[in-house]
This record gives C-alpha cells, sequence and structure tokens, in this order.
C-alpha cells in the first residue's frame, strides 16, 4: 500500500498556525477590562476568577454573561499573569476576537467618509490600547497591524484601552505593504507621518475630507520603514509648533485623526 503524498511544507506550516491560533487564548485582568469583555456577546468567556469584592462590583456583569466565576480568598489569587499586573481581584480567560476581514472594516458603515489608522512595528502595548481609545473616540473603521512586529491583544493592552479593545475593531494583517496597496484599491487615500515631510495633514487633504483615509504611523524612534513610506500615497506631518518625535505614537494618532477628520 503506497503512502499518501507528503504535504508541502508551506501547507503544513499553514495547519499548524491554524491550529495554534484556534488554541490561543488571552487573561484580562482589572474591573473595567473583564467587565466590558463579560458584557460583550461577540467575546468567547472560557474562566472567570475573581475575589469576593470583585465578584460584588461586576455582579451585574457576571450575570449578563452567564458565566460562573471562581471566587477566590484575595491570598490566594493567583492567576496565569503577571505579578505586577494591577487586577483588581479581577482576571478573565477568552478567546481574541475576530473582527473579520479588512474589507469588511475598511467599508464605511453610515455617511461618514471611513478613516483607518495603520501601526507600523507599534509593539508597546500600552500605546496601542491607547490608540484603540482614540480610534473609537473619533469614529475609525479600524486600528491595524500586523500579525508580527505589533502588539498582540493581551490583558496589558486591554487594561490600557479601558473597554475600547472591545468594540474598537483591531486586526493584525499577514503584510503591512500589502494592505496599503489592496487600500489604495479601494479608494482610500494612504497618509504616513513622517516628520521630514513636507506637508501637513491639512495641506495634503485639502478638498480631499470627503475621501476614505488611512493613517499610517511607525513606531517611535525608528518611524515608518521603508517600504512604507515608499507604498504610501504621500508623507505627510503634524502641523505644530515643536518637532514631530516629542509626541509620543498615541498622541500622534490621536491629533492625526482629529486634523483628517471629515468636515461637514
Amino acid at each position: 500500500m503506497s503512502k499518501p503524498p507528503k504535504k508541502p511544507k508551506w501547507v503544513v506550516e499553514k495547519e499548524q498556525a491554524k491550529k495554534a491560533a484556534s488554541a490561543e487564548t488571552v487573561w484580562l485582568f482589572g474591573l473595567h477590562a473583564v467587565r466590558d469583555a463579560l458584557m460583550n456577546p461577540a467575546r468567547e468567556k472560557l474562566r472567570l476568577m475573581v475575589t469576593k469584592n470583585a465578584s460584588d462590583k461586576l455582579d451585574d456583569a457576571i450575570a449578563a454573561s452567564g458565566m460562573t466565576p471562581e471566587v477566590i480568598d484575595p491570598r490566594k489569587f493567583n492567576p496565569p499573569i503577571d505579578k505586577q499586573s494591577v487586577h483588581q481581584g479581577a482576571a478573565l480567560e477568552v478567546k481574541p476576537l475576530n473582527w473579520g476581514s479588512l474589507t469588511d472594516r475598511a467599508i464605511g458603515s453610515d455617511d461618514r467618509p471611513p478613516r483607518l489608522v495603520l501601526l507600523d512595528r507599534v509593539t508597546d502595548p500600552h500605546n496601542v490600547g491607547a490608540i484603540l481609545r482614540s480610534a473609537e473616540v473619533f469614529g475609525a473603521q479600524a486600528v491595524i497591524g500586523t500579525r508580527h512586529h505589533s502588539a498582540p491583544e493581551t490583558g496589558a493592552l486591554a487594561k490600557t484601552a479601558s473597554g475600547a479593545l472591545e468594540r474598537q475593531p483591531y486586526l493584525r494583517m499577514r503584510n503591512l505593504a500589502d494592505t496599503i496597496v489592496e487600500l489604495q484599491g479601494m479608494g482610500y487615500i494612504v497618509l504616513g507621518l513622517d516628520g521630514e515631510a513636507e506637508d501637513t495633514i491639512e495641506t495634503a487633504l485639502e478638498g480631499k475630507f470627503d475621501r476614505p483615509i488611512a493613517l499610517v504611523l511607525g513606531a517611535e524612534g525608528p518611524g515608518l520603514r521603508q517600504k512604507t513610506k515608499e507604498t504610501v500615497d504621500q508623507l505627510v506631518k503634524i502641523d505644530f509648533a515643536g518637532g514631530f518625535g516629542s509626541l509620543n505614537v498615541s498622541n500622534a494618532a490621536a491629533v492625526a485623526l482629529y486634523a483628517s477628520r471629515p468636515r461637514a
């Protein structure tokens, strides 16, 4: 009896990655992050560990989730999270959220011209969490990072996002340059933020605020990769008195979203 043909290496790697992704779980912690996840029907919830005090504070959310919590003595409360985490007596194991495809998120759901935030090697979960909050405030369709070299969904990210992780789409794509090209094909103007650029966001978008716009931000220090700079439609800077480098990337994202907001 002949052996079945050997699978190509790329097929094996794809199957392994899919299996690993299906097994992946995240531990969220802190009253706010846990409450928002418990109240999110789209979130697959697996295990809830709480102290009596936290259980009382989360009583309505726990009831809404239908979960049976493990109520643990504070002295024995030891969830599998970083020991330095400010957990406030609440930890919830969940599956990462599935926000669908790029196309699902890039197409606007209302009459407002869509806005997206793309992140080039922004790995600090606190920065990404803060960017998710700003994106939610300014009505962005999604925040988009890469599968590698970007902050994954973690408890620290969720805590900094202060609930926005449950509501603001956060996609991680395989290749940023390919994603930019795909968005350009959908009619997006893709602007890369660079402190050395000549034009400001407002100047670049004059007469175009009614178009779909994607803003690409790089990590503090190295900024945008050369490939990213070559792929975007235009490099722009934030119009303010000091140097662009003085702005934290999460603050820069908020300012850029405000500067590119649709005009009435």
